[in-house]
């Protein structure tokens, strides 16, 4: 179940930054289907969110596993980047998603347009890319690769 679980949340990071593109580009040509992409997005944020949460709870290297002997949490780059930096990270995206969203409804094209952008550097830069040097915290680009 826990690669299951990881695959998933691997297949929607490229959902997320799909929808997150289309609606961001929606917002700088000022369309109204901004509110229906918009929408799309928050609820794949919010799974993705909800399955993210399990993993770092429950999942193969989850909180209720515990540090394995004789690391500490800051010191060791896997853990720091998988229990600190990326769910922080993500959250704080998701929250800006789900901000663009209130003002997408409302039709603010400027504000959801940086909300937005804002949301997807963050996004880029927490995501564990195949390229970053992340001691076996890299993933492929596509799950099962």
């Amino acid at each position: 179940m826990e690669t299951g679980m990881l695959h998933l949340h691997s297949v929607l990071r490229w959902v997320i930054i799909l929808l997150l593109l289309i609606t961001l580009f929606g917002a700088i040509g000022k369309k109204t289907s901004i509110r229906s992409t918009s929408l799309w997005l928050l609820i794949s944020a919010h799974v993705m969110l909800v399955i993210g949460i399990y993993q770092l709870v429950a999942g193969r290297f989850g909180i209720v596993k515990g540090l394995p002997e004789g690391v500490e949490l800051m010191g060791d780059k896997f853990y720091r980047f998988f229990w600190v930096e990326h769910p922080l990270l993500m959250i704080i995206a998701i929250g800006l998603i789900t901000a663009a969203r209130g003002k997408a409804k409302t039709l603010n094209y400027k504000a959801t347009g940086w909300l937005l952008f804002i949301a997807l550097i963050l996004i880029l830069a927490a995501v564990p890319w195949p390229f970053r040097d992340i001691v076996g915290a890299n993933r492929a680009w596509f799950p099962g690769m």
